[in-house]
């Protein structure tokens, strides 16, 4: 019998390369990655939006907070899969102007801070991160809006938040004043780590950012792969299968990143602390391994009101789990 054919859209983050090229097997599946190129955020965005709204494709890469939504309003219509191409913590997205005098998590509290959504898996993760931090995100006089220029994202904005005047940027308001900080994460184009405009609110990030870890043991996930009900209800075997070739896909890549580290002169010494600190699997995939960040995510989401009851790992995987 012929090979299931299968295709996923996604970014073209370089641990899904492996997949992509054909270097993992995919028992059964005939499987296309259809990626984006040279990691626009126009790309991505228009990955997402497949995913989930292109009936010509079977799934990809699709949003965390989009998922949960959808459960949250009971609708099944795409099952998730714990797979998870796109994690990001989020100490190094924090900007202020360059001589700032807020230097802290703490220090935002009260302040106006912009915003590319409220609603986004990278936003809600954020707020998780200041409460972590000890600031309570209700104190944040939000304004959501195009950080340099539109990149695709929601723009949904919930009561309680504002919308940036028509023809401003984020960037722009922070350096005029009339922000206090913003969140972005792409790197606002007035970003430079020791001149310019826009600086960062924690420029020790990668330090903040472990503690955190330690202390939440979330190295957090925003990205899942999610597939059409109607792909997996015909063939219900193909979420563990395709859960199994990306994981056999970050194994490779894994390997590959430690065996030749070529991609900065200091690969190794940083990949090295990474493992100290997070362990060998610190970019895990599957369940159960993965529960906790998942469970974490769908809490934070219902202390912020964006979801009407709090949503369990079982419901969010609920399909994947019934095999």
């Amino acid at each position: 019998m012929a090979d299931l054919p299968i295709s996923l859209t996604c970014a073209d983050y370089v641990r899904v390369l492996p997949l992509a090229c054909g270097m993992i097997e995919t028992p059964g599946i005939e499987l296309t990655m259809l990626l984006g190129r040279a990691g626009k955020w126009t790309d991505r965005a228009e990955a997402l939006r497949r995913a989930t709204g292109d009936a010509s494709v079977a799934g990809g890469e699709a949003s965390m907070a989009q998922h949960l939504f959808r459960i949250d309003k009971g609708d099944r219509s795409h099952v998730g899969l714990p797979v998870y191409p796109l994690r990001n913590f989020g100490g190094k997205d924090f900007y202020v102007r360059a001589g700032s005098p807020l230097k802290s998590l703490r220090d935002l509290a009260g302040k106006r801070i912009g915003t590319y959504s409220v609603t986004a898996s990278g936003s809600i993760w954020y707020r998780h991160f200041m409460r972590w931090g000890g600031l309570d995100p209700s104190t944040i006089d939000w304004t959501v809006g195009d950080i340099d220029q539109p990149f695709g994202l929601s723009s949904i904005v919930p009561p309680g938040t504002r919308l940036a005047p028509e023809g401003r940027s984020l960037s722009s308001m922070l350096i005029a004043g009339e922000l206090d900080a913003l969140t972005s994460p792409p790197r606002p184009k007035d970003y430079h780590p020791t001149k310019g405009p826009i600086a960062r609110l924690l420029p020790d990030f990668p330090e903040v950012e472990a503690a955190y870890w330690r202390d939440t043991g979330c190295f957090t996930p925003q990205h899942l792969i999610t597939i059409r009900r109607e792909v997996w209800e015909k063939n219900r075997w193909i979420a563990k299968a395709l859960t199994d070739a990306f994981i056999a896909c970050e194994t490779m890549y894994t390997s590959l990143q430690r065996s030749f580290p070529y991609a900065t002169p200091w690969q190794e010494a940083d990949v090295e602390r990474t493992v100290a600190i997070m362990g060998e699997d610190y970019h895990p995939y599957g369940l159960p391994g993965t529960a906790r960040e998942v469970d974490a995510f769908c809490e934070e989401a219902h202390k912020l009101g964006l979801t009407r009851r709090r949503v369990t790992v079982e419901e969010f995987f609920q399909e994947y789990l019934e095999g």
